[in-house]
């Protein structure tokens, strides 16, 4: 009598091991599992590409500074030597020289004008960039965050029904004897789950097939009994 109660225990078992199956399949197939693995490399990519211009845009703005230094340092140059040209007193050799001076002066400080307008035009343009990234990155991430809601809670819902069957399972196992448990968990991992059949007609609850008399016959004198197709345990 233990070992029939041991099998129509190890039935009970492996209905509660199959729902809890089901409940870890339906765990990882959540269908918001892809859209967030979409989601996080989209808002990753987007951090990257964000972090990357903020990057670009303080190189601009420390060259953009320092040029307008170097730019000013010009202009302060140019307004003294052409107020010492201006001023006169100068010997023709020294005119001319100075005069030359002023010249490069001017043209050193033109070419930085324009370096410095350029910059400036750049770090505009950059500012803008980084704005209209900032906006996608915050929207990607609140999408993310919504999807990762989503998936917790689902979680949840899932969890709890595990930790009911699992419950049940703690329950089962005790009453089945261990050399018939360690049987029925290699057959589990080797057969996809499915351990046992239920001899209803004749017929295989694992396999599907039928046995004839004399083979169910043969299979009732194992022990425990095994179908002789699949070699699953039997339930009478």
């Amino acid at each position: 009598m233990e070992e029939l109660h041991s099998l129509a225990d190890l039935l009970d078992l492996q209905e509660v091991d199959l729902q809890i199956d089901r409940l870890l399949h339906e765990r990882q197939s959540l269908p918001e599992l892809d859209e967030y693995r979409l989601a996080h490399e989209a808002a990753t990519n987007a951090d990257e590409e964000l972090a990357t211009a903020e990057q670009e845009l303080r190189e601009t703005s420390l060259a953009l500074d320092k040029n307008d230094g170097e730019l000013e340092i010009t202009a302060g140059r140019l307004d003294a030597e052409q107020n010492r040209l201006y001023a006169g007193g100068l010997s023709a050799r020294d005119a001319d020289y100075l005069r030359r001076e002023v010249e490069m002066l001017d043209r050193k400080r033109r070419e930085a004008e324009d370096r410095v307008l350029e910059l400036m035009e750049e770090r505009e343009r950059q500012e803008a960039g980084v704005a209209e990234l900032r906006t996608t990155a915050a929207e990607l991430a609140a999408a993310k965050a919504v999807l990762e809601a989503a998936i917790k809670e689902a979680w949840k819902g899932i969890d709890g029904k595990l930790a009911i069957k699992e419950s049940r399972k703690g329950q089962i196992v005790p009453l089945v004897v261990e050399d018939l448990l360690d049987l029925y968990e290699n057959l589990r991992e080797a057969k996809e789950g499915v351990a046992i059949g239920e001899l209803t007609d004749d017929m295989c609850g694992g396999c599907h097939l039928k046995l004839t008399a004399a083979e169910v016959l043969d299979a009732k004198r194992t022990d425990p009994p095994r179908c002789i197709h699949c070699r699953r345990i039997l339930v009478t």
